[in-house]
C-alpha cells in the first residue's frame, strides 16, 4: 500500500452525496425513490442566466480568468452586497470561487494546525468539522439547540473560546437546521468578540435571502468593529438554483490586521483551481443584475412547502418538528419514535424509497433528529409523508 499523510485519514464525507448515490442506484434498480436528502433546489437555473453563459462561451470567452476572479464579476458581487446588507466593500476584498467549499477550505487552512482550536456549530455542515480535522487542529463544537429555535447562543459560543481558538464558524440561516439567528444575538457576540480580537470569523451566508416569516438575515458585515477579521462566504447555488454551475463569491477582511488574508487565498488559488471558468462568471454577472421573479417564484414555493413539511411532521408518530426560518431544511426531532437517527433515515430509503439525511451526519449534536429538504415538489412531499407514516405504523 502506498504511504499517504494521516490528514487524508481524517477528512470526513459529505453524506448526502453517499444517500443520492444509493438514491441514485435503487433507482436505476428500479425502485420509486423521493429524494429528499440533497441541498439542491429542484427548480432550474433561470433562462436568462443560462444564456449569458451561452453568450460568453459564443464570445470566445474561453480562456484562463484571474485567480480572483473576473473584475466584472467581482463588481457585481459589490453591488449586490450592497443591495443586501447595505454595506459598501471593495472588489479588491472579494473573491470568486467554485462554490462555497473552497472559501471554508481556505479559511480553515489558514488558521487550523496541530495545538490550534477553531469553533464550529453542531448540528452543522460536516464540512467544517472534516476540514478542520484535515489541518489537525482541535474542532470544537458549539450547540446548535432546538430549545433555541436552533439560532446559536452568544454566552455559549463565547465561553468556548480559549487562547487556543483561531477561527470562529458561523452559520445564519442554517443547514442542516433552518435556524436563522436574530440580529440581538449577534450583537451580543460581536460585543463580546471585543474580549477575544485574535480570533478570526468566517460566516457562511450561503442562504441569506431565505429567510420566512417576516424574519431577516444580519449579515456579519453590518458590524465594521469585526471587519478587519470577517471572512464572508456566500455563492450562487442555492439563491439561483446554481449548484452544478460552481459559483461562489468569498468577502475578506480589509484593515492592517487581515487585508494579508486575500493574498493568501489568491495563491492558494493559483496553486489548487486556478480560476473559475468565464462562463460561469458571466452567468453570476447576470444572475445579480438580471431580473429576480425566478427568485422571487423560487421562495414562494419553498415557503408553501416548509408548511407542508412542519404540519405533516407534527402529525406523525414520535415525531415533532419545529419551523425553521430559513434555509430549505426542516430538522425533525425523531427521538421518541425508538429508532436512533441514521438507522431511522436507512431504513427509509431501503423500506419506504425516502432519501433523508440522519442527524449525527451533522455533528454529535445531531442524534435525535433527521434532515429533511424541502427543495422537491408539493406532490413528492406529500408522497414521501404518507411513506414515512406508513413505515411507522408497521
Amino acid at each position: 500500500m502506498l504511504h499517504t499523510i494521516a490528514a487524508f485519514d481524517r477528512l470526513g464525507e459529505e453524506n448526502a452525496f453517499a444517500v443520492l448515490a444509493r438514491a441514485t442506484a435503487l433507482a436505476h434498480q428500479g425502485r420509486d425513490i423521493i429524494n429528499l436528502g440533497i441541498g439542491q433546489p429542484d427548480f432550474k437555473t433561470p433562462q436568462h442566466i443560462v444564456e449569458a453563459a451561452i453568450k460568453a462561451l459564443r464570445d470566445g470567452h474561453h480562456g484562463y480568468t484571474p485567480a480572483n476572479g473576473l473584475l466584472a464579476t467581482r463588481e457585481a458581487v459589490v453591488r449586490r452586497t450592497l443591495t443586501t446588507t447595505g454595506v459598501e466593500v471593495s472588489p479588491e476584498n472579494v473573491m470568486i470561487l467554485p462554490g462555497g467549499k473552497p472559501t471554508m477550505f481556505a479559511a480553515i487552512l489558514m488558521f487550523g494546525e496541530p495545538g490550534a482550536e477553531i469553533l464550529y456549530p453542531d448540528p452543522g455542515f460536516p464540512i467544517y468539522r472534516s476540514m478542520i480535522e484535515f489541518t489537525g487542529a482541535a474542532p470544537i463544537p458549539v450547540p446548535i439547540r432546538e430549545e433555541n429555535g436552533f439560532a446559536f447562543s452568544a454566552g455559549e459560543t463565547l465561553a468556548l473560546i480559549t487562547p487556543k481558538t483561531r477561527l470562529l464558524i458561523l452559520n445564519s440561516p442554517a443547514n442542516p437546521t433552518g435556524g436563522v439567528t436574530p440580529r440581538t444575538e449577534i450583537e451580543k457576540l460581536v460585543k463580546g468578540l471585543e474580549k477575544h480580537p485574535e480570533v478570526a470569523i468566517l460566516s457562511d451566508e450561503i442562504y441569506d435571502v431565505m429567510t420566512y416569516d417576516g424574519e431577516t438575515h444580519c449579515s456579519l458585515l453590518n458590524f465594521p468593529e469585526i471587519r478587519d477579521r470577517l471572512i464572508v462566504l456566500n455563492g450562487w447555488s442555492k439563491t439561483w438554483a446554481m449548484t452544478g454551475w460552481r459559483m461562489g463569491w468569498s468577502i475578506w477582511p480589509n484593515g492592517e490586521k487581515g487585508a494579508h488574508l486575500y493574498d493568501k487565498v489568491r495563491k492558494l488559488a493559483v496553486n489548487c483551481w486556478s480560476c473559475v471558468n468565464a462562463p460561469s462568471q458571466y452567468a453570476g454577472i447576470a444572475a445579480i443584475d438580471g431580473p429576480q421573479d425566478d427568485v422571487e417564484k423560487m421562495m414562494r414555493a419553498f415557503d408553501n412547502r416548509r408548511k407542508i413539511v412542519v404540519e405533516g411532521l407534527n402529525a406523525l408518530p414520535g415525531i415533532s418538528c419545529i419551523t425553521p426560518k430559513g434555509a430549505f431544511y426542516a430538522f425533525p426531532n425523531v427521538s421518541k419514535t425508538g429508532w436512533k437517527a441514521k438507522k431511522l433515515a436507512s431504513a427509509l430509503l431501503e423500506d419506504a424509497g425516502v432519501a433523508l439525511i440522519g442527524g449525527p451526519d451533522f455533528g454529535v449534536l445531531g442524534e435525535g433528529y433527521i434532515r429533511l429538504s424541502y427543495a422537491n415538489s408539493e406532490e413528492n412531499l406529500l408522497r414521501a409523508l404518507e411513506r414515512i407514516e406508513e413505515f411507522l405504523a408497521k
